[in-house]
């Protein structure tokens, strides 16, 4: 007798992260303005628990003063940053998204920062120290150089 395997389910959270997308794409079709984007990612930002938001508010106005043609809009309910051709460079990713112990800083494809043939993708944040928010602007410049 043959027996089934379970197929992996989606968590709470994942759910939660797709119903958010199929709503930035509805928004995104209905042509949203760059302001309201701006002020989506704002009001994310805004909703995060405590140590989440003191990074994920730092983490933003670091990317945008290091890199001001980037513009701010939601990617799976999360803070995101886009080139001029409408694809995604960086993003923050709060801990309590996916009940992880740390907030990550990634980046996607459109990220110039191509080492070889092996260079990070995403950082762990714990804390912000000046250093490491020179390191964070230094390894966004290089992404959007």
């Amino acid at each position: 007798m043959a027996t089934k395997t379970k197929s992996p389910n989606f968590s709470a959270e994942e759910k939660a992260a797709m119903k958010e997308r199929a709503e930035e794409i509805k928004r995104e079709k209905r042509g949203a303005s760059e302001a309201e984007d701006a002020k989506a990612v704002l009001a994310k930002i805004a909703a995060m628990p405590d140590a989440d938001r003191r990074l994920a508010e730092r983490f933003h106005e670091i990317v945008l003063a290091t890199a001001p043609e980037l513009r701010a809009r939601l990617w799976y309910g999360m803070p995101a940053y886009y080139n001029k051709d409408g694809k995604n460079v960086c993003f923050f990713q709060d801990a309590a998204k996916f009940k992880a112990r740390y907030a990550t800083f990634g980046f996607n494809e459109a990220a110039r920062l191509d080492d070889g043939n092996f260079w990070p993708t995403s950082f762990a944040l714990l804390e912000l120290t000046p250093d490491d928010e020179k390191r964070i602007a230094a390894i966004v410049r290089q992404a959007v150089s």
